[in-house]
């Protein structure tokens, strides 16, 4: 999948939500590191918050990204497993307007490769709201390490042929 060095790169604004009942900023470990990968991606960071895992709180803050003009897109870190308490998959389907189905089996696919058959234990999920794009991520480094540089990297990379998620942007509010 190449970098089409032909094409213009274009920056997009993500927001960064870490979902946690335990972490606070400075022990946020993977949400530092997808700002960090985004920032070296050439990407700005629009925002950046920890809420708890409870789908209300959640849906709440994907709103307010949504509904602001500034934010292109959201990726999460956390609150994907299958306990109790991990809520993201629902949280975020009460909000979008359609699901991005094959990034959760690509996300599955690509840690199958790190951590085996215990992949089944991730709901990695995706879509879009109003032309806002939402990623949820497992809430572990090596989880952020196989989004980003397995997926996102390339796909929120105006370059990448033969097609990517920013390309798509200007439609993705059409009737």
């Amino acid at each position: 999948m190449p970098i089409d060095p032909a094409r213009q790169f274009k920056p997009i604004r993500i927001a960064v939500l870490t979902i946690s009942d335990s972490r606070s900023r400075a022990e946020d470990v993977s949400g530092d590191l997808l700002v960090e990968r985004l920032i070296n991606a050439g990407h700005q960071l629009g925002d950046r918050a920890i809420v708890k895992d409870e789908a209300d709180v959640i849906a709440q803050q994907l709103r307010q990204w949504i509904d602001d003009s500034r934010i292109d897109c959201v990726i999460s870190t956390g609150g994907t497993g299958l306990t109790g308490r991990d809520v993201t998959p629902e949280a975020f389907a009460r909000v979008w307007d359609k699901e991005i189905s094959g990034f959760g089996e690509l996300f599955r696919y690509l840690s199958y490769q790190t951590v085996g058959t215990s992949m089944m234990q991730s709901r990695a999920c995706a879509g879009m709201a109003r032309g806002t794009y939402l990623f949820a991520l497992p809430g572990s480094p090596g989880a952020v390490k196989d989004g980003w540089d397995g997926i996102l990297l390339t796909q929120l990379d105006s370059r990448h042929r033969p097609c990517n998620f920013v390309e798509l942007m200007p439609r993705l509010a059409e009737a």
